[in-house]
């Protein structure tokens, strides 16, 4: 270090001993300071006083989030060009929005919030937040398609992570949906649920027709703890905006 460095740094310490005072006097300055030290204490005076004005603006704010039952035919996003039923049909909360995808021929919960943050905390798949679906499949997947879910279906020359997949009962509490699923007298359906930690572009019907069982009906009902349970269709409440360890 330079003498007059030094002469420097020891300058700048000084000042910051001598000035333990409250923000408004930082203003006054000793007079043994330089000019170069004098613009640098300024240059920290002015950026202190705009930390203080944002913190002042965000006082008392909380982010939000907001769960969100997603009827069959709503896009997620709020404009569209042709004209086809939005969130903005349903939500009258501002500035909020998508914290993932849900295509507009599947159901269930969709989380919104106005923090980036956590928007990218429950979107990206780098966090491998859990999604659970209920989907209703054409025909009775054996134990081998259930085996090859479980491990992975190539998509677009890449693996999917490894997944849970087991058969359950039809959902007694599952709302008819409108317009009703295709009907085939001569096929009959089985209902899966999938837990899947990635969320890749129709990922659940790209693996279910993969194994030979298209999709008929997808349902969300699960993202990390959030849960679609009580909420009809449409039908949506604010959550505790909590990112999830």
């Amino acid at each position: 270090m330079r003498a007059g460095r030094g002469r420097h740094f020891c300058c700048c310490l000084e000042m910051r001993e001598q000035t333990c005072r409250p923000l408004q006097d930082l203003t006054e300055f000793p007079p043994n300071l330089n000019g170069r030290a004098e613009m640098l204490a300024r240059v920290r005076l002015r950026r202190a006083r705009a930390s203080a004005r944002v913190s002042a603006r965000h006082a008392g704010s909380r982010m939000r989030l907001i769960a969100f039952n997603k009827p069959h035919g709503v896009l997620c996003q709020f404009t569209d060009a042709d004209d086809r039923a939005t969130l903005a049909d349903h939500s009258a909360v501002p500035r909020v929005y998508p914290a993932g995808r849900l295509d507009r021929d599947s159901e269930g919960l969709l989380l919104l919030t106005d923090d980036g943050a956590l928007q990218a905390r429950i979107a990206d798949p780098r966090h491998e937040l859990e999604k659970v679906y209920l989907v209703q499949v054409e025909r009775e997947p054996d134990d081998v398609a259930l085996r090859a879910l479980r491990a992975g279906i190539v998509l677009d020359g890449r693996r999917t992570r490894r997944a849970r997949a087991r058969r359950v009962a039809e959902p007694g509490w599952l709302w008819p949906r409108s317009p009703p699923v295709r009907y085939r007298k001569n096929v009959p359906t089985t209902w899966l649920e999938l837990r899947i930690r990635e969320g890749r572009n129709r990922q659940v019907r790209r693996m279910t027709a993969a194994v030979g069982h298209p999709t008929l009906r997808l349902v969300r009902v699960a993202i990390g703890p959030w849960r679609l349970e009580g909420l009809a269709p449409g039908e949506w409440r604010e959550e505790p905006a909590v990112v999830p360890s």
